[in-house]
């Protein structure tokens, strides 16, 4: 049985009671909690300031590869919503990553990044330094976007949940953990710290509103701990990549 939006409900997940408003964002809050990709080994030595020049090196040309792609999958999930309304809010997303005359935009901001930690221009572009699994991985992030019902792939960019915070730690880490590292070129955190809040007010809000049956609920949060994991394989791949 189809709901609006087309997801398909099952006849047991159809009796379960929802969770209230706010229970319901507290499981999405708990994904965050449990596995964001705060928590893997290679952001907290990121952290801690163990990591080499080399290991920085590679996470930045590394996490290029999911830079170029997110204003893809947004794009995607653009051509999926429901109403002129969402396309409007939801194309800002695509801005902020392309640019346009005004703005640089964030693809542009992260090598500018690469070029603060050592790397050329030339070789991030190139994608000289991606390692297979992160390929993988960001790929299917795409495809999730491409293949899920529109409102999954909106659940899916909660993430931004719990970046604000990390993003501005980040940047106070880097200063003062790898002066090494040009501050000119950290553009990208900095904006992210307004345009990550903005993005997942509305985000929230949708996923809220459109998810009323349990089902639709626990597939939100399913969607949600799949971009966790996406995240997470990354940091795997660069980890065993750059051991030191």
């Amino acid at each position: 049985m189809l709901n609006q939006g087309g997801i398909v409900r099952s006849t047991s997940q159809r009796n379960e009671k929802p969770w209230t408003r706010e229970e319901f964002r507290e499981q999405l809050i708990d994904v965050g909690r449990n596995s964001y990709h705060d928590k893997h080994p290679f952001h907290v030595a990121m952290h801690e300031g163990v990591l080499s020049k080399k290991q920085i090196k590679g996470w930045v040309a590394n996490r290029y590869y999911y830079q170029k792609c997110v204003p893809i999958k947004d794009a995607i999930i653009m051509s999926k919503l429901p109403s002129r309304e969402f396309r409007r809010e939801w194309i800002q997303r695509i801005i902020d990553h392309d640019g346009n005359q005004e703005e640089q935009g964030g693809i542009e901001a992260w090598v500018k990044l690469g070029e603060a930690v050592g790397l050329s221009r030339e070789e991030i572009l190139r994608e000289d330094h991606v390692v297979p699994a992160v390929r993988f991985s960001v790929d299917a992030y795409v495809t999730f976007a491409r293949e899920k019902p529109w409102i999954d792939a909106v659940a899916s960019s909660l993430t931004e949940l719990f970046s604000p915070i990390l993003i501005s730690e980040r940047i106070k880490i880097l200063e003062r953990l790898y002066p090494w590292i040009d501050s000119s070129g950290l553009g990208y955190f900095r904006n992210r710290l307004t345009q990550a809040p903005r993005d997942t007010d509305f985000a929230l809000k949708v996923v809220l509103d459109y998810c009323q049956t349990r089902e639709e609920q626990q597939r939100a949060v399913n969607a949600l701990q799949f971009k966790c994991d996406v995240l997470w394989a990354q940091l795997d791949a660069i980890e065993k990549a750059y051991p030191n």
